[in-house]
């Protein structure tokens, strides 16, 4: 039966017992705003919670370890940069992760939802640096204000499992774990060509460099350089990386092609070129060995060592690798190195092919060799016509329709007879023909290469986990043994500008070897604070361990986090390194990670950014501040100047635009309920949030009427004394009523626990409220029904919106004098099976004219009277047999005929 349907039956029911009864029970539009203040409810129910648990906790789950794998849930979000306050990106991924912990703690399930505080990094010391405080100091400030902000919004985290990068109770272990790379040969130190931040004065991972070669965190360009450096050899576990993003079926399709683009595996040959320069052979990695008939000239990376030696003597060599270093790395100048030819393996045996150096080469990816081939590659081709100009181009593979293009060919197709034998052959078959031959030469092989290079982890910075290495003239590098951990970041450093302090602090760098005991240094860097984000998952199940990183039965029982939410923008960075430290971590033997190859994350929820409302002046697209704004009238704002009404459009929320929003003044505003599930349903958790604070007064209405229907209930369940009637007893009202709220309860629950739908779940809410409150008002339903389905409308309310939850338990329990405990207490409500309906569906006739249909129940229709009284006095009935004579009642199958005396 269709819900219009059901609400008519309602209706006329409701009138006729009204009618009957001289009653009416009606739930009150007129509720006050000081009655059922939400943001003062906060304030009781924050104090009456933190007066159980320092942090606002009423889960005591939280202080005893994960016991059992299948019976636990960990669910995480990416925890902050303490930069000061949280923002409504904070508030939106915070409420997304909080909610869905709370529903599987309703459910039964042990889950762990910890928090803590990604404390290193160069803001908190540029910070310091303008204020002229320790940069400790400031961050420590803002984590006290953070932490304040998570429990106005009531997120109700694990405070007891509560981290912080920056103390030396992890710092150590972040220490302990680059010495357990360090054992492996993972960690390890080179000079190496690397990316310069002049702004920051400090090393960049390739990772933190984007397309444009701008640094991810000043913007801008970065500088080549030649450093010493640490890295950590991800690549060792590339394949890996790469192979076991197939078995992450619970995260978005997009952060894993990013992932894999990122990573690059690709196949291919390592190909062996002999030049005429005695003992100096090139090996240079191709994806299209069928081109090789086409290679017109090799080039080399600026670094080549061999490219190194030759500028010792040659100053236009040495002058053009000094302007490298500062040209884009698409560019396409290069120097061709005089008298020095290779040899092509397959094509001939003169040595006939020019050399050049090149800054698009990259010195870190294959050999820093590539071979050109400007018949088949479009930047090969670019760089020939600049450097050869009016050079002819070689092509050794046409297209398949046997159709000539302009410029390079850079399909597979055939291969023509420039490719002598392989003459034919597709590009598929002549791959594996010319390998073959190569390596019956001694001159080539089989090879996969991957785009990733292994992490740089050195920063020239202060605020940072210090490398734990020494290095002794006598003995090398030397470890920091365990027992002098953790390497202390002195507090007495002076950070007067950009660069590393620790350089210049002699009590800092200048210590003795722990190998020989001889003088030694210090090393000077600290760690990237990406490597301080790589494992803290781990460290959430065993906070206070001293004795190790973590407990290995701890963390095996705990990971993988089934749930983690966070930005999409760490898809590579964090994520990446992540992954890779996890693995290790899972091969070192410190956790049992064999249920997805050592994978730390099961599911992957990125939610999407939180934009706001952005006026821009129509005549030059400045963005305006507030106060240049006119809103005498709010639906229709003027540029105050002008007159004009400006451009209105919903950008990232940023300073430069005047479109932030605060979530403390939300909150203290609306409540922390209407704040959550305003987010919640504003958008999919995936999408982009538009954020409107006008729309959230919807939201504010539909939980003062759940407080108010609250308030009201007990009175009348208290005049009812008769139990609730079984359900084979059930009325047609009641069992559409059940079978409408058990629905939604499903939808709610699945939402829940499969696809986190949580703008829906809002949606369901209201409409699960609005049964309860129109049935509320139908004499024909149990009211002891409608009070079952509202316990349960409440608890499924609970993870989203705590407050109304809680007063409103405590309302209906106290108005119905039963002893009560927090809702937090009660189990998720169990979905009951739908009853199938005895409702049918009636053609009514009048004077035999068929004139309306009804849907009764046909147990009804054996009680003559009770079926004339349903009819008569619903809405049809109203209009055509209100206040009419009726001279009888015939009843045949599904057709009433009432004949009207005259």
């Amino acid at each position: 039966m269709s819900l219009l349907k059901v609400r008519k039956l309602q209706r006329s029911a409701t009138a006729l017992a009204r009618r009957a009864l001289g009653t009416s029970h009606t739930v009150s539009s007129n509720t006050s705003n000081e009655e059922f203040d939400l943001a003062k409810l906060d304030g009781k129910w924050s104090s009456k919670w933190r007066s159980i648990s320092p942090g606002g906790s009423i889960y005591p789950l939280s202080k005893k370890p994960v016991d059992a794998q299948n019976n636990k849930k960990y669910i995480m979000s990416q925890f902050p940069y303490p930069s000061g306050v949280l923002h409504m990106g904070h508030l939106r991924v915070y409420t997304i992760s909080d909610v869905l912990a709370r529903f599987h703690r309703a459910q039964g399930t042990t889950v762990l939802h910890p928090m803590g505080w990604d404390a290193f990094g160069l803001p908190a010391e540029n910070a310091a640096i303008e204020r002229n405080v320790n940069p400790g100091v400031w961050t420590r400030q803002n984590i006290t204000k953070m932490k304040e902000q998570t429990a106005l919004m009531m997120a109700d985290f694990d405070w007891d499992r509560e981290v912080t990068t920056c103390e030396q109770d992890y710092y150590k272990w972040t220490q302990k774990i680059f010495l357990l790379l360090y054992e492996e040969g993972l960690a390890y130190r080179k000079e190496a060509e690397i990316n310069w931040d002049p702004i920051d004065q400090t090393v960049l991972a390739n990772e933190q460099v984007d397309s444009e070669g701008r640094s991810w965190r000043s913007g801008a360009i970065a500088e080549k350089k030649l450093l010493n450096q640490w890295f950590l050899g991800i690549t060792e576990f590339a394949s890996d990386l790469n192979k076991d993003l197939e078995l992450l079926n619970e995260w978005p399709t997009k952060v894993k092609l990013m992932q894999k683009h990122w990573i690059g595996e690709s196949h291919g040959a390592e190909i062996r070129f002999k030049t005429n320069e005695k003992d100096f052979d090139l090996t240079v990695y191709t994806t299209r060995p069928d081109t090789i008939f086409s290679v017109q000239y090799i080039a080399l990376a600026i670094d080549d060592k061999y490219v190194l030696k030759l500028a010792e003597t040659n100053d236009k060599l040495k002058n053009f690798i000094e302007k490298a270093k500062n040209l884009p790395q698409d560019s396409k100048e290069g120097f061709e190195l005089p008298s020095i030819k290779a040899q092509n393996p397959l094509a001939n045996k003169k040595f006939d092919i020019p050399l050049f150096v090149a800054p698009y080469v990259l010195g870190s990816y294959g050999h820093g060799v590539v071979m050109g081939c400007p018949g088949h590659d479009q930047r090969d081709y670019e760089f020939w016509i600049e450097n050869k100009k009016d050079s002819p181009i070689l092509k050794s593979v046409d297209p398949v329709d046997g159709q000539q293009t302009e410029g390079p060919f850079t399909k597979q197709g055939i291969l023509n007879s420039t490719a002598q034998e392989f003459a034919g052959l597709n590009s598929e078959q002549a791959k594996f023909s010319i390998i073959e031959k190569l390596s019956t030469l001694g001159l080539g092989k089989k090879s996969t290469q991957f785009r990733i290079r292994d992490w740089l982890i050195s920063r020239q910075r202060y605020w940072g986990a210090p490398i734990p290495i020494i290095h002794c003239d006598s003995c090398g590098t030397v470890p920091v043994p365990d027992r002098d951990l953790p390497v202390l970041l002195p507090e007495d450093a002076k950070i007067v500008g950009k660069g590393n302090p620790l350089e210049h602090l002699k009590s800092f760098h200048e210590t003795k070897c722990p190998s020989c005991g001889s003088k030694a240094r210090r090393d000077t860097d600290t760690m990237d604070t990406f490597m301080d984000s790589s494992w803290y998952f781990f460290r959430y199940t065993d906070p206070q361990n001293d004795k190790e990183p973590f407990n290995y039965k701890f963390a095996t029982d705990s990971m993988p986090v089934d749930i983690y939410v966070g930005g999409v923008e760490h898809a590579i960075l964090h994520l990446l390194y992540s992954r890779f430290i996890s693995k290790f971590l899972s091969k070192k033997g410190l956790w049992d990670g064999s249920e997805i190859n050592g994978e730390p994350f099961k599911k992957l929820i990125t939610q999407g950014m939180v934009h706001g409302k952005t006026y821009s002046n129509p005549a030059n697209g400045r963005f305006l501040k507030p106060e240049e704004l006119d809103y005498s009238n709010p639906a229709e704002p003027k540029v105050k100047s002008t007159g004009e009404r400006p451009l209105i459009s919903y950008e990232k929320m940023s300073k430069s635009k005047y479109n932030g929003a605060d979530p403390t003044d939300c909150i203290k505003l609306h409540g922390a309920d209407a704040t959550r599930a305003h987010i919640l349903f504003q958008a999919p958790v995936n999408d982009v949030l538009d954020w409107d604070e006008s729309k959230i007064v919807g939201i504010e209405r539909w939980l003062r009427r759940v407080l108010q229907f609250t308030s009201e209930l007990p009175k009348s369940i208290n005049e009812t004394s008769a139990s609730k009637p079984k359900l084979s007893d059930f009325n047609q009202f009641e069992v559409e009523f059940h079978n409408n709220t058990e629905s939604i309860l499903q939808n709610i629950t699945n939402s829940f626990a499969e696809t986190i739908s949580l703008n829906t779940v809002i949606s369901d809410y209201m409409k699960f409220f609005k049964l309860v409150s129109t049935a509320f008002e139908n004499d024909l339903i149990h009211k002891r029904l409608i009070l079952e389905k509202f316990e349960k409308l409440l608890i499924s309310m609970s993870p989203v919106t705590p407050i109304t939850s809680e007063e409103s338990w405590e309302i209906l329990k106290t108005g119905l004098n039963i002893k009560w405990e927090t809702i937090f207490a009660s189990k998720w409500p169990q979905v009951e099976k739908i009853i199938e309906s005895n409702v049918t569906k009636y053609n009514v006739f009048i004077n035999g004219k068929m004139r309306f249909t009804f849907n009764g129940d046909l147990e009804l229709y054996k009680n003559e009277d009770k079926i004339k009284e349903l009819i008569v006095n619903s809405e049809d009935g109203v209009k055509y047999l209100q206040n009419k004579s009726i001279k009888k009642i015939i009843g045949k199958s599904n057709t009433i005929s009432f004949v009207l005396n005259k």
